[in-house]
């Protein structure tokens, strides 16, 4: 069984996944123009063996205008997101600047996912 999950954490506050628009653009507006931080917590389990790593990257949202906010919201891509936003998508314009793993922004952090597989004796590349 393989599962993961993504927060965003802006100093101690923890932005989820918004409930509706109103909260995804009070996210956005709490992101406009600072960095923040994205946990991705991913975990593989084999039998009564779990394990698990969490994947830390920071993350700079640039100033948003108004309009560029809403022009978002309208496409409806914060839903289901983190943070109200995905990095993948069209708020990847909003991102000029990342340090850490973008598949972990974006929601699985692939070279730990890997890790954690082969760690569990399951092969990834080449034949069975």
């Amino acid at each position: 069984m393989l599962c993961a999950d993504t927060t965003v954490a802006l100093g101690r506050r923890i932005l989820g996944k918004p409930a509706d628009e109103a909260e995804a653009r009070r996210f956005l507006d709490l992101l406009s123009g600072r960095r923040h931080r994205v946990y991705t917590a991913v975990a593989v389990k084999t039998g009564d063996t779990i394990r698990e790593r969490l994947v830390e990257s920071r993350v700079r949202m640039k100033p948003l205008f108004p309009t560029e906010r809403d022009g978002y919201l309208a496409t409806g891509d914060w839903q289901g997101k983190a943070g109200g936003y995905s990095i993948q998508g069209p708020a990847g314009a909003f991102i000029p600047w990342i340090s850490g793993s973008y598949t972990a922004i974006v929601g699985l952090p692939m070279a730990e996912t890997a890790q954690l597989l082969q760690a569990a004796g399951l092969r990834i590349w080449g034949a069975a």
